[in-house]
């Protein structure tokens, strides 16, 4: 795990909001402002239901998507994605492993093909090393090079995504985003990936964004947590710290769902089930958008939308209902 008290920023995000247009005079907002560092050699998990924005704020980190509102920074410069040549640069850095390792492999390619392509696209290495290296990535992510001239559909879905993260490393990135990479892998292969990733992670100084549904995943990986709600930040704090002093009422449910692998344990945990829908993301309305899911919400709430604030050292939560301690 990371020191994330000696921190230094390798990616930032400023007030980042990406809308899309979805029919006359309506705006979905899919993230909306999202303000936070991700700092160098560390595990930012990023929970949320589906439909939060996770993914889409990956995309954004990434550049798949160009942001609506605001900047991204890598390494405390300013990234225009809209620039080719910034564009260019930004990808040699960063990277992703996508969720489907079914659907983010092209299946005309062969495996070596697949993992050369990014080192052909950067120029990186004579045609004799890139094969070389194809060789050691296969066997970095333990896969073996005689794979390298097999098609995607030969492989199992564990081993298609080690192929994605062969791929992911070819070009020698520092940053990965992993958009919920073990979701459409069955458990068994799940922990083989995730202790995959922490391999690197230690053995290459690699710095995560890992996105997830599963909680226990998540705070098993993460040095710190992001729990979104419809494209907003509610709270985020180290992992430890965050399953401890859970502070956000949306945190609070988010987790008090986690199942507890213990059958009279679980048996006597208090359900804390939500009232309400989800509100649209489609033009939503002023004040906090979990006030009306919230058993605590106040007409503040429902007016005005509280900003993200530290009430613990390194514990942020955007809640009118949470005081500063201290």
């Amino acid at each position: 795990m990371a020191d994330t008290n000696n921190r230094q920023a390798l990616v930032s995000l400023e007030g980042i909001c990406k809308y899309f247009n979805v029919g006359p005079g309506k705006t979905l907002k899919a993230v909306d402002g999202i303000t936070m560092n991700i700092y160098k050699g560390e595990t930012l998990g990023v929970v949320g239901e589906s439909g939060c924005g996770k993914s889409t704020l990956g995309r954004v980190v990434m550049g798949i998507y160009h942001p609506t509102k605001g900047k991204i920074s890598y390494s405390g410069k300013e990234v225009d994605l809209k620039k080719t040549k910034d564009r260019f640069e930004y990808s040699k850095k960063a990277q992703i492993v996508f969720q489907d390792p079914y659907a983010s492999l092209n299946p005309r390619m062969t495996v070596g093909d697949i993992i050369a392509e990014g080192m052909e696209i950067h120029n990186m290495y004579d045609k004799a090393k890139r094969q070389q290296r194809v060789y050691e990535l296969l066997e970095t992510v333990g896969l073996n090079k005689e794979h390298a001239n097999r098609f995607p559909h030969e492989f199992s879905g564990g081993q298609r995504q080690r192929i994605g993260i062969a791929r992911a490393l070819a070009i020698e990135p520092e940053f990965l985003v992993c958009d919920e990479p073990i979701s459409a892998l069955d458990v068994s292969i799940q922990s083989q990936v995730i202790n995959l990733l922490k391999e690197l992670q230690e053995r290459l100084g690699l710095t995560y964004m890992f996105i997830a549904h599963d909680l226990n995943i998540v705070k098993y990986i993460s040095d710190r947590i992001a729990v979104m709600y419809l494209g907003n930040l509610v709270e985020m704090a180290d992992s430890d710290e965050l399953y401890t002093h859970t502070l956000h009422p949306y945190s609070q449910a988010l987790l008090a769902s986690v199942p507890i692998p213990d059958p009279d344990r679980e048996a006597q945990k208090k359900a804390r089930v939500l009232s309400g829908d989800v509100p649209s993301p489609i033009n939503p309305k002023p004040g906090c958008k979990f006030a009306g899911r919230c058993p605590h919400a106040t007409d503040r709430c429902r007016a005005e939308t509280p900003a993200l604030r530290e009430v613990r050292p390194h514990h942020f939560v955007a809640c009118h209902l949470v005081e500063k301690e201290g």
